[in-house]
């Protein structure tokens, strides 16, 4: 190559190398290397009632690995199915059922009343607690666990909820840890939940 060719591709060569230092430099600033390496927050203070009418916030979550599954009892389907399945991990679990928090939030405060998640709870595994609150309450577990709910209008003028159907598997200090996996034996499940002990 001659010295005509090569010159514009040092002075390329150059610029990117700049441009690439000036946004690692910007990154490095502003926190962004935080935020792309650290698992989103999810999580938070909350303060509910579950269905004997106790009061039931984040410290309850601590010193137990903690399933979370948000929904609603009037639900058609996707609810009674996670909660049977969650249901019978806490069968597999054993004596160490009782080492676990299982909790269902309610998406629908309007309609789901303590009374309400009672009823609707002693159909599934009795360590099940059903959590509700009043709107503003619930909105604000809903926001801090990153929840997509959203009520639907029906043409008879009731009305149903879409919502997040994940599980959130939540350790000992009540830190995320990830989606916990229902579609598998459940006692491959419950194996995998007893490492969180």
């Amino acid at each position: 190559m001659t010295d005509r060719t090569t010159r514009p591709l040092v002075i390329i060569a150059a610029f990117a190398g700049s441009l690439a230092a000036g946004l690692l430099i910007v990154l490095w600033l502003t926190g962004g290397f935080r935020s792309v390496t650290a698992p989103a927050s999810i999580g938070g203070a909350f303060q509910l009632t579950d269905q004997a009418g106790r009061a039931v916030t984040e410290q309850n979550l601590k010193g137990k690995p903690s399933l979370i599954f948000f929904g609603f009892t009037h639900c058609p389907d996707v609810c009674p199915t996670s909660l049977f399945e969650i249901s019978e991990v806490l069968r597999a679990m054993g004596k160490d059922a009782g080492r676990v928090n299982a909790y269902f939030v309610s998406v629908d405060p309007e309609r789901d009343t303590a009374a309400a998640m009672k009823e609707y709870l002693s159909s599934f595994d009795p360590h099940l607690q059903g959590l509700t609150g009043n709107a503003e309450a619930v909105a604000k577990v809903i926001s801090s666990f990153r929840v997509y709910a959203k009520k639907v209008p029906l043409k008879d003028g009731d009305y149903t909820m879409d919502h997040t159907a994940l599980i959130y598997l939540m350790d000992r200090d009540g830190k995320f840890v990830s989606p916990f996996n229902l579609k598998r034996a459940p006692d491959a499940a419950a194996t995998e939940l007893k490492r969180y002990l």
